[in-house]
C-alpha cells in the first residue's frame, strides 16, 4: 500500500501544481486568465449554437439523473445552397424589341437586379440569378435553393409585374394595322394602341385607395421626376383621347384624358378585390422590370453534391483541421498546442456567425471556410517565428512573446486587409455564387484576426512560462 502511495504521489502533487497554476494565477497572468476564461465560456454557448443536438442530448441525461431542468438549446440551421439542398430552376425570354442594341447589357442587368431583389424578399437562400445569350436571345435564369414547387417560384417571379402606358392610335393606323393583321401580318401589334416609353421602371411608389364615388379599391401610382415630366408631355397631347395602362399586356383601364396632368400621379381602377390591389402594390413596390419576360423553362433541380458530397466536405474541412492542428504541434510544441486551441476557438466561433449572420453553405462555401482555416494558421506560424527570432536573440520570454507579437503584427494586418479587400470585390461585383466564397472568406479572415492576436497571445500569458519553456519550448 505504501508502494502504491509513493506511485501516485508524484503525479498527484504535478496535478495540484497544474490546477494551482491554472486557477490561482498572480498579476497580469491573472488577468490574461480571466479574460480568456471570458472567451472560453462565450466559445462553450457559440458550440451549443453550432451543435444544439449534442447539448440536448447531455442536458437530457443531466436533467433524468440530478432531477433539474437544463432547457433545450435555440435551434437554427445552416443555410444551405442549390447545390447542396436542391430547388427550382426557372428561364425566361427577355424582349428587347423596344431597345437598341446598345441598351440590352443596362436593361439585362436591371431586371437582374430587380428579380434578385424580389427573390431576397422572399428570404431564398442565395438565389442564383444570372444573365446569358443563347443565338440572337437575351435569357434571365433564376435558380432558387429548397424550392421544390414550381408553381411557388413561379409565382414569386412570373407574377411580377410589366406595367406600361400607351396612347390610343389614330383611326388610320388602326385601320392600316387590322387590315394587315387579317392578312396574317402584324400579328404582333396592338392595332388601337402604341406604346409611350412611360413604364414601370419609372415608378416611385404604388399605394392603395378607396374610391370615394364607387367604394372600390384603386391603386395611386407615384412617378420619379422623369417620369412625372413623361406623364405630363402624355397627357398633354392627348386630351379629349384615352391613354391605356396596361399591365402584363392587358388592358386594366383606358380613361379619357381632359387636360394635361402635372405632379406624376396616376390611378389604376378598375374591377379590384381588397386582396387583389394589395399584391398589386406589393408587386409593384417590389420592383418593376426594366423588359418583359417570358417564361420558357421550367425543372425541378435536385441537388448536384447530395448528403453524400456534403458529409465528404465537412469531412474534408475536418481533416485539414486536425492536419494543420498535427503539424502545428509538432513544429512548435507547447505554442504549438496554444494554437490548436485557438484555432478549436476559430472554428466555434466561425460556424456560430455562418448561423447567425445566415451566410448561405454552398460548395464554394465550404471552400472558402476551409481556405480561412489555412489563414487562420498562416498568422500563428508569423508570430511564432518571431518569438522564435527573440529567443535566439537571448531575450526573456515575457519579453519575447511581446516582441514576437509586435513585429509579426504589421505582415498580419496587411495580408489580412488584402483578402478582405478581395473578398469586398468578389461579394459586391460578382454572380450570388462566388458571394458565398466571398462572404465566408471574409467571416472566416475577421474571426482568425481575433483569434491569432488575442486568443493566442492571452492563452500564452497564461499557460506559458519562462520555467516550461525550458523544457518544451523550441530553441
Amino acid at each position: 500500500m505504501d508502494m502504491f502511495k509513493k506511485i501516485l504521489s508524484a503525479p498527484l502533487a504535478a496535478g495540484k501544481a497544474v490546477l494551482k497554476f491554472i486557477f490561482m494565477p498572480e498579476g497580469e497572468r491573472a488577468k490574461s486568465a480571466y479574460v480568456l476564461l471570458l472567451i472560453f465560456i462565450v466559445a462553450f454557448f457559440a458550440a451549443g449554437l453550432d451543435f444544439p443536438n449534442y447539448w440536448d442530448k447531455y442536458a437530457h441525461k443531466i436533467n433524468d439523473k440530478l432531477k433539474v431542468s437544463i432547457p433545450n438549446f435555440y435551434k437554427l440551421d445552416y443555410k444551405l445552397g442549390l447545390d447542396l439542398k436542391g430547388g427550382a430552376q426557372l428561364v425566361y425570354l427577355a424582349d428587347l424589341s423596344a431597345l437598341s442594341e446598345s441598351e440590352y447589357g443596362g436593361a439585362m442587368a436591371g431586371l437582374r437586379d430587380v428579380i434578385e431583389r424580389r427573390v431576397n424578399a422572399f428570404g431564398i437562400a442565395e438565389p442564383n440569378v444570372q444573365t446569358a445569350k443563347s443565338g440572337s436571345e437575351q435569357r434571365l435564369i433564376v435558380e432558387l435553393a429548397g424550392v421544390k414547387d414550381i408553381s411557388q417560384a413561379i409565382d414569386m417571379i412570373g407574377q411580377t409585374p410589366y406595367l406600361e402606358f400607351k396612347e390610343e392610335r389614330s383611326a388610320s393606323e388602326t385601320e392600316e394595322i387590322t387590315k394587315a393583321q387579317k392578312e396574317g401580318q402584324r400579328l404582333d401589334e396592338d392595332p388601337y394602341f402604341q406604346s409611350t416609353g412611360l413604364t414601370g421602371k419609372y415608378l416611385k411608389k404604388a399605394e392603395i385607395n378607396l374610391d370615394q364615388n364607387t367604394y372600390q379599391s384603386v391603386v395611386n401610382l407615384n412617378f420619379d421626376a422623369d417620369g412625372a415630366k413623361l406623364f405630363e408631355e402624355i397627357t398633354g397631347r392627348n386630351v379629349g383621347k384615352r391613354v391605356a395602362i396596361y399591365l402584363d399586356w392587358s388592358v386594366i383601364s383606358a380613361p379619357r384624358v381632359n387636360e394635361a396632368i402635372s405632379g406624376g400621379q396616376a390611378v389604376i381602377s378598375g374591377d379590384f378585390s381588397q386582396k387583389e390591389a394589395t399584391q398589386l402594390v406589393q408587386r409593384l413596390n417590389s420592383g418593376a422590370l426594366p423588359v418583359p419576360i417570358k417564361l420558357i423553362s421550367q425543372k425541378n433541380v435536385e441537388a448536384s453534391l447530395g448528403e453524400i458530397a456534403l458529409k465528404k466536405s465537412l469531412e474534408a474541412s475536418f481533416y485539414a483541421i486536425l492536419i494543420v492542428g498535427l503539424f502545428m504541434i509538432l513544429w512548435y510544441r507547447v505554442p504549438g498546442v496554444l494554437a490548436v486551441i485557438a484555432l478549436l476557438v476559430y472554428t466555434i466561433f466561425t460556424l456560430a456567425l455562418f448561423k447567425l449572420l445566415g451566410v448561405t453553405m454552398t460548395l464554394t462555401g465550404i471552400v472558402g471556410f476551409i481556405l480561412s482555416v489555412g489563414m487562420a494558421v498562416d498568422a500563428n506560424i508569423l508570430i511564432f517565428a518571431r518569438m522564435k527570432e527573440e529567443f535566439r536573440a537571448g531575450k526573456k520570454f515575457d519579453l519575447a512573446i511581446r516582441e514576437g507579437f509586435s513585429r509579426a503584427w504589421p505582415s498580419i494586418r496587411d495580408s489580412n486587409i488584402s483578402t478582405l479587400i478581395t473578398c469586398f470585390v468578389l461579394y459586391f461585383f460578382t454572380t450570388s455564387l462566388i458571394k458565398g466564397f466571398a462572404l465566408a472568406l471574409a467571416v472566416g479572415v475577421l474571426v482568425s484576426m481575433f483569434t491569432a492576436i488575442t486568443v493566442t497571445r492571452l492563452l500564452l500569458k497564461t499557460f506559458a512560462t519562462e520555467k516550461l519553456g525550458k523544457f518544451l519550448w523550441y530553441r
